[in-house]
């Protein structure tokens, strides 16, 4: 009886469940599903580096409600892709390519005509980078980033992505004609000729600038289609098996 008396005793101290606060499976399962529903979907959003190696600070969904970044903002991306450790080994290349070819033959062969090629590349990028991603943007109130867009045909998000070094959006929210890009380049072009000494008429600088300008331009490509390839090529690959 004792026993028993214990029993019915502590069950009765127990506090009844509130019928409003009890959820079926049902309730449980949309609850989840709402909770997915308003995470954000971050499959395709841009990271820090394309290939886990060149630098990708500049890269933003295009999700048509984008704020407008400060001017310490822009210097810092300019910072970071001007002197980001893959920029060194962009400018070797370069200077190896450039060696090959015997471009401004009075540096010479050798490892003293590299290492020339190689610091006025890495001038090159630098001062076009500072100039077409920090000052001249700060200057003329343009946005820096690249705006991916993420949808659409390839044909015409390769067609958008290539032709952003001529097109480029203000602080304001509206496009114009990428200032900063053309003229920034156009400048670095003009400054290098005090360190090219055999390659400063109209059709070498021209060729210099078509040269910055199609990096530019490719480098958009890449940062256009870089989550769609990682996508495809990595992370399929890397999922666990449920």
């Amino acid at each position: 009886m004792f026993a028993l008396t214990f029993v019915t005793t502590g069950a009765a101290q127990q506090p009844a469940a509130d019928p409003a606060k009890v959820s079926t499976p049902k309730q449980a399962d949309q609850a989840d599903n709402t909770a997915v529903s308003k995470a954000p979907d971050k499959s395709n959003a841009p990271d820090k580096r394309v290939f886990g190696v060149l630098p990708n600070y500049r890269t933003v969904q295009d999700t048509g409600d984008v704020d407008p970044i400060p001017s310490r903002r822009k210097m810092w991306i300019a910072a970071k892709d001007s002197f980001d450790y893959p920029i060194w080994v962009t400018a070797a290349g370069f200077a190896g390519l450039y060696q090959m070819d015997n471009q401004n033959p009075s540096f010479g062969q050798g490892a003293k005509g590299y290492f020339r090629r190689y610091g006025t590349s890495l001038a090159d990028q630098v001062m076009g980078n500072m100039l077409t991603e920090g000052a001249l943007p700060v200057l003329l109130h343009e946005d820096p980033r690249y705006f991916r867009r993420g949808t659409g045909t390839k044909k015409a998000r390769m067609w958008y992505s290539a032709t952003r070094i001529f097109v480029t959006r203000t602080d304001s929210g509206s496009n114009r004609i990428n200032i900063s890009e053309l003229l920034g380049n156009s400048i670095a072009v003009g400054v290098s000729n005090a360190y090219y000494p055999d390659s400063r008429d109209l059709s070498d600088n021209l060729q210099k600038l078509g040269l910055q300008l199609g990096t530019d331009a490719f480098s958009n490509v890449l940062k256009e289609f870089w989550p769609d390839i990682k996508h495809r090529f990595f992370e399929k690959h890397s999922a666990p098996q449920p």
